[in-house]
């Protein structure tokens, strides 16, 4: 009767259970975001550039997988990345290969809630023991600690102190359940290896995360109730139900986005046929005697390591197979295999897949705005071009590239927006308003573009020109906005706060240089050496030019006073340019030089 008695699970046992089953998938959703945050896209970065070999993908797979805890978000990642042309499909494969080998790290940490001795290290290593120092420590640095860097240590400390507390309160929680019949009787139906597959399968589809879900097995082995026979069909179906994120992920995008995750499921459902179709055959033969014991949370971490080890040694040589498997499925049509045009091809690095990466998908938004920027440039300069020698090819290019700037705007906007509402670090949200700020002046810059070039085409159809003396003038003028605006894009694409502070000087110069040709063409007017019909034209170009440089100061500024965080931009023009403000008087004064108008 006492023993029934001690078997039986009560009310506020399944509570404690199912309390600490949500503080464990909680600490590992804090844990994760927090490892994603300290990351800052950095990872993300290296898997992007350095992929071009199969045993490093394979590797860098595994590395970045082991340091944010998730197979799932790794592989998500490279779905992105193969539809944004980022990654080739034979990069994909082994970034998924080493994924699926970084993920079981989790396993062995949990491992440490199964730790049992006496000794003090192995006291030490107990959940029980280390979980509320960290808890303690985090918490502590959460509340003094001012650096983000230091909070995002914390947010990782107190997410696995969560995490490991959450453990042990299901592994204690579940131990009584051994002594239940039906229990165990349930547990002995997941022995046929298909129901076992399918538990395990079911379960991380619906959690969407391998590494939660071997450690709710690895729980549930505190009980003594599941037996290796109950344990390894679990894994098994776990590590193909790890797939959903993705085949979700590339659901709704194109073809080789798809195919990436096709070989993500290919590869999972190979691996685990052929491990199940050798292991029962043995077994069958053999018999082997360990079946029948108790696993414990030690016996789950080896399993499910050592599965995934051996199954990329024996897929490596052959991964050729698994592109192949992914073609024959989403064959690829003619439009498909057409080269994509660089503009289109650039713009694809915004995949909102990145969006659930926040440090990431704001480095491939700097990466997209440094092409909006050049692009702008290209279109300037290509219209200053056409005062010299007027061609339509070039005048058509100009046009073109407003176009492309203009759409680089609204997808960069927009994507922007959806970014800033992502839990951001203080530096990332910096860099995200300096973003939104900018682009519309590159924007603007590329309209003023089109204005000259307008210009340049009036001047051509009507067969105008301008006197000798306007000419030498205008190139003086053409040479200080070219050299703002590349000042500025160097500024922009380095965040060269010193260098920054040189462009208010030069377009102080610029607003000089606009008002004194303006004054000499009215004296060449006067002295009837210029036309009336000239000089609105003139004025079109002088102006178009002395606004693109407001729009570089404008650019500049917003570098300058976001970082400095001390006065509002209007503010802060008004302090810089002020006379009390020796340094930019002298520079002024040194740019001047260069740019004097002939006499």
């Amino acid at each position: 009767m006492r023993g029934r008695m001690r078997g039986k699970m009560d009310i506020f046992s399944i509570l404690t259970m199912v309390g600490g089953l949500a503080l464990f998938l909680y600490g590992m959703q804090v844990l994760g975001d927090g490892l994603k945050k300290a990351s800052g896209g950095k990872l993300e970065l290296i898997l992007e550039k350095l992929t071009s070999n199969k045993l490093t993908a394979i590797l860098l797979g595994a590395g970045v997988t082991a340091v944010i805890q998730s197979s799932s978000a790794t592989t998500v990642m490279v779905v992105g990345f193969v539809n944004s042309g980022i990654m080739k499909l034979t990069q994909a494969v082994g970034v998924i290969l080493g994924a699926n080998v970084g993920t079981t790290v989790t396993a062995w940490l949990l491992s440490l809630s199964g730790v049992d001795g006496s000794g003090f290290f192995l006291q030490l290593l107990k959940p029980s023991s280390f979980a509320p120092v960290l808890a303690i420590a985090g918490v502590i640095m959460l509340s003094m600690g001012k650096k983000e860097r230091h909070r995002d240590a914390a947010t990782i400390m107190v997410g696995f102190a969560v995490l490991m507390i959450g453990m042990d309160t299901m592994s204690g929680a579940v131990k009584p359940l051994a002594e239940i019949p039906e229990f165990t009787n349930i547990l002995l139906m997941f022995s046929n290896p298909v129901l076992g597959m399918l538990v395990g399968l079911v379960l991380t589809a619906v959690i969407q995360s391998s590494s939660a879900s071997v450690g709710i097995l690895q729980a549930m082995c505190a009980s003594g109730a599941v037996s290796y026979s109950t344990a390894i069909p679990i894994i098994m179906g776990q590590n193909v139900g790890d797939c959903v994120a993705a085949l979700l992920s590339g659901a709704g995008a194109g073809k080789k986005a798809r195919r990436a995750a096709l070989i993500n499921l290919y590869y999972k459902i190979i691996k685990v046929a052929v491990f199940m179709a050798i292991f029962y055959s043995l077994n069958a033969i053999f018999e082997f005697a360990f079946l029948t014991r108790p696993a414990s949370a030690l016996g789950v971490a080896v399993i499910h390591t050592a599965f995934n080890v051996a199954a990329v040694i024996l897929i490596y040589p052959v991964s050729g197979v698994l592109e192949k498997l992914a073609y024959l499925t989403i064959p690829e049509d003619e439009e498909e295999s057409l080269p994509a045009k660089p503009a289109r091809a650039e713009i694809q690095i915004l995949d909102p897949r990145f969006l659930n990466t926040p440090g990431f998908a704001l480095e491939q938004c700097k990466n997209a705005a440094l092409d909006m920027a050049r692009y702008a440039k290209e279109g300037l300069f290509l219209s200053m071009e056409l005062f010299d020698k007027f061609e339509k090819k070039s005048a058509a290019r100009v046009i073109e590239l407003e176009e492309l700037v203009d759409h680089y705007e609204d997808e960069l906007g927009s994507y922007l927006v959806k970014l800033s509402s992502k839990h951001l670090t203080a530096k990332d949200s910096q860099e995200l308003s300096i973003l939104l700020h900018c682009i519309g002046d590159f924007e603007r810059i590329s309209d003023h573009a089109i204005n000259i070039m307008e210009s340049a085409r009036e001047m051509h159809e009507k067969k105008l020109g301008f006197t000798r003396k306007a000419q030498e003038e205008l190139a003086v003028f053409t040479g200080a906005v070219r050299d703002i605006v590349e000042t500025v894009l160097e500024v922009f694409c380095r965040e060269d706060l010193a260098l920054a502070r040189k462009v208010e000087p030069l377009e102080e110069v610029i607003d000089y240089l606009n008002s004194e040709m303006k004054k000499r063409h009215i004296k060449r007017l006067r002295k009837g050496k210029c036309t009336i019909e000239m000089g609105f034209v003139l004025s079109d170009i002088t102006t178009n030019y002395e606004r693109v440089a407001d729009h570089c100061s404008n650019i500049a500024l917003c570098l300058l006073q976001l970082n400095e965080e001390s006065f509002g931009t209007h503010e802060y023009q008004i302090h810089l340019t002020s006379k009390e403000n020796a340094d930019f008087e002298t520079e002024v004064a040194r740019i001047q030089e260069i740019y004097q108008l002939p006499r």
